[in-house]
């Protein structure tokens, strides 16, 4: 087992899988623009079927023209703190394989499933950078398609907050109360040998 960050897991895994969490108080520091791109990098390594990548980012630094109406794009509750990250990035997925609006054109069953995973790869980069990201499924997803131009045949997934994290201080009282760590269920929840266990 392991024990970091105020959690331990029942297995012997990197401490890094428990020092990554999702904070909402984030410092504003302008992050540079390489920085992020590191973070992005590592998520374009992700695995992909049959190496289709299907995973897009749209993202917006902190100070930049893009920033406010990057904000704007989030439900009222993530703005409230997520204007203080230092980057906001949409995450959109291609929902085919092939050309599109050609005989080689069909669905991609697993695309969302690709793109969460490209996620996954951000994350952890970003706690080995020294940043956090927190994702949210809170954003107004018509309106960044509309916004963003982003075209049929992709889906709006999440967006994603980065940022250094700061003290809770800086939330409101209600979201300090939600500030730390999350814990996880019993891996025997939702990890079954041979049968679909659990229903919750």
């Amino acid at each position: 087992m392991t024990k970091t960050n105020s959690r331990e897991s029942e297995y012997p895994v990197d401490p890094m899988f428990l020092d990554r969490w999702s904070p909402r108080a984030f410092t504003g520091a302008i992050i540079q623009e390489a920085e992020l791109l590191t973070l992005l990098d590592a998520a374009h390594w992700a695995p992909s079927s049959a190496n289709n990548q299907p995973w897009r980012f749209i993202y917006a630094l902190k100070g930049s023209e893009h920033w406010e109406k990057f904000v704007s794009l989030l439900n009222e509750s993530n703005q409230e703190w997520a204007k203080n990250a230092s980057a906001l990035i949409f995450v959109v997925s291609r929902s085919f394989n092939g050309a599109r609006g050609t005989s080689e054109e069909r669905p991609s069953y697993t695309h969302s499933f690709d793109a969460g995973t490209a996620w996954g790869y951000l994350a952890i980069q970003a706690r080995i950078s020294g940043f956090y990201a927190h994702g949210m499924g809170g954003i107004k997803h018509d309106e960044i398609k509309e916004k963003l131009d982003v075209p049929d045949g992709y889906r709006v997934e999440a967006g994603i907050a980065v940022g250094r994290i700061a003290d809770k201080s800086v939330l409101s009282e209600r979201n300090q109360e939600r500030e730390f760590p999350s814990q996880r269920k019993p891996l025997s929840e939702i990890a079954s040998n041979g049968h679909f266990v659990g229903n919750g």
